[in-house]
């Protein structure tokens, strides 16, 4: 990319996601504007251009892609579509930000690798908790020792299915074409790349899932062990078919706990000898904004991204190790043999 103040994005999939979470993100970022957006839908992007204040918008992703004024792609499309929209960015030479999870499996992740290396641009992932304020803060306290040496971790998270709430919108997240699997892909995926994040590469990953309430075919439950990179023994479940709800993770130490709600911004809780504290630290209204920032002073040459392809890959690699019983592997195009997943079949024997 030519030296310049600025990186100009086109969104390729300007849908829900990008309506608050991430879209104007782009256009407050220091150095940083959103010139183009696309969908589908042609008078629905003319619609989000007009609401949001984008010059132009498209129909066609190839169009967007080779728009010369467009510098860089956000691929903010459903995981089934992420690998086509990346290897566009790439086969234009162009820089590329995927939504997470990077891919509907691994193989997916290598072959978007594969093309950016070729085409020697930078791939990021949209696993923006890296760079929020409260996930960095615990970063921190665990980094100086604010529980001693870490023993152990835990994590455990249960609520109703989103397909029951609403089916419209949250249908193609149980749908493995689109999704590559079940909520854990969309949910579950947040929480494994902070862990990577904080204490990883995750090691020994071992893990099961399987559909307990019968709703759709794909997994529902989850649960799943490991250990960090420095031998720290670690466990963590999802159940999706609960009346209850819970989302906590904890960090046990010689010296302390810590812990905190992942998908709220209720204060962080510091447990020790001194006591008990408490950080409150709300996101920001465009919760994807600091990691846009991070990427595009990276390609300005003022900065580092620390969520990459290369960080994102680890935690697709660890979902499909979990997921693999189920599915019957997940190295090839599974989403397309339904019939073949132990899974599926042990929940068609008991309905």
């Amino acid at each position: 990319m030519q030296a310049r103040h600025t990186i100009r994005w086109g969104i390729i999939g300007c849908g829900d996601v990008t309506e608050v979470k991430s879209g104007p993100g782009f256009q407050r970022a220091a150095g940083s504007q959103l010139v183009a957006v696309m969908r589908r839908n042609g008078p629905l992007a003319a619609d989000y251009a007009r609401r949001h204040g984008v010059p132009r918008w498209y129909d066609d992703a190839r169009a967007l892609v080779a728009d010369p004024e467009v510098d860089a792609v956000y691929v903010a499309t459903p995981p089934g579509a992420h690998l086509e929209g990346a290897l566009l960015a790439a086969a234009a030479g162009k820089p590329c930000y995927v939504e997470k999870p990077m891919a509907r499996h691994t193989p997916e992740c290598d072959a978007m690798i594969t093309a950016f290396t070729a085409a020697r641009q930078k791939l990021f992932v949209a696993y923006y908790r890296r760079a929020l304020p409260r996930f960095l803060r615990v970063r921190e306290l665990l980094e100086d020792g604010a529980i001693g040496r870490l023993t152990g971790i835990t994590y455990r998270h249960a609520s109703p299915t989103p397909v029951n709430a609403d089916p419209a919108k949250a249908s193609w997240r149980v749908a493995p074409d689109s999704a590559g699997g079940g909520l854990l892909l969309d949910v579950g995926s947040h929480v494994l790349d902070f862990l990577d994040f904080v204490a990883g590469p995750l090691e020994e990953v071992r893990g099961s899932a399987a559909n307990v309430s019968g709703g759709y075919a794909v997994e529902d439950t989850v649960v799943m062990t490991f250990r960090t990179a420095t031998g720290v023994p670690g466990a963590a479940s999802w159940n999706f078919a609960s009346f209850a709800r819970e989302d906590t993770l904890e960090f046990l130490g010689t010296a302390g706990r810590l812990s905190f709600t992942f998908f709220s911004a209720d204060p962080l809780r510091l447990e020790t000898s001194r006591g008990t504290e408490e950080f409150n630290l709300p996101n920001p209204p465009h919760i994807a904004q600091p990691l846009i920032q991070a990427i595009v002073d990276e390609l300005l040459g003022r900065g580092t991204c620390p969520s990459t392809a290369a960080s994102a890959r680890r935690t697709s690699v660890v979902m499909d190790r979990v997921l693999a019983g189920y599915y019957g592997g997940r190295d090839d195009a599974f989403w397309e043999r339904p019939a073949t997943w132990p899974g599926r079949l042990a929940v068609d024997a008991v309905s």
